[in-house]
């Protein structure tokens, strides 16, 4: 029931209101007086309405009517030759973009050249490259090994000295670590005094060579 009834007032809606018909505004009236000049004296006439741009736009929807000097919106020769710049930079001739790729195409192909050089000779390289690669790997698990017998000697003889067993990160065993490092120079130092002392010995035991002149031994 309800909604037969909905639908009869909307139908009455319907035909009381006007139909809507579209908008459209109308064209703005024409002032009296003909073409319409900025006045430059004018403090309220737009600034945009006193530049060449407006007069070019006047002269182009007027012509003469308008009464702008159509040599006055020619460019002056320093503006002339900026545009012409401005062109010459972002419009290239043919001959000019030619050349700019053939330069392009120039550069790539150094670059390329150059590319493969670099690749041929690191080729050339990589087998002492792996070499050396190997050489190093070695020493350096040579040298870790060494490590780790030095660290187990001195906790050996840490272990000995102290009765226990001593961590090598405690201040304890750094402590024994720098007493062995002191001994050891100690020692080496003494060892390189005493080859150099038995060199000196050795050097004034040896006889000293008797010179021999060119022309035989002297006469008694």
């Amino acid at each position: 029931m309800a909604a037969p009834m909905r639908r009869a007032w909307l139908g009455l809606l319907r035909a009381a209101l006007p139909a809507a018909r579209p908008y459209h505004a109308p064209p703005p009236r024409r002032k009296p007086g003909g073409v319409y000049r900025p006045d430059p004296s004018d403090p309220l006439t737009p600034l945009w309405q006193l530049q060449p741009a407006y007069e070019a736009k006047l002269y182009g929807r007027h012509g003469s009517a308008s009464g702008v000097d159509p040599a006055r919106l020619w460019p002056s020769p320093e503006k002339l030759q900026e545009l012409e710049a401005e062109e010459r930079e972002w419009f290239p001739g043919l001959r000019e973009m030619e050349a700019a790729l053939d330069a392009k195409e120039q550069q790539e192909e150094r670059q390329r050249v150059e590319r493969e050089k670099l690749i041929a000779a690191n080729m050339a390289k990589m087998p002492q490259m792996i070499e050396d690669w190997r050489r190093e790997k070695a020493a350096r698990k040579e040298k870790e090994r060494e490590d780790k017998a030095r660290r187990e000697r001195l906790l050996a003889e840490a272990q000995e000295r102290f009765g226990h067993k001593v961590d090598y990160r405690s201040a304890k065993f750094q402590e024994l670590v720098q007493e062995m490092e002191k001994k050891q120079r100690k020692e080496l130092k003494l060892k390189k005094k005493q080859l150099k002392e038995e060199a000196k010995k050795k050097t004034a035991a040896d006889p000293e060579p008797v010179p021999v002149s060119a022309g035989g031994p002297e006469p008694a």
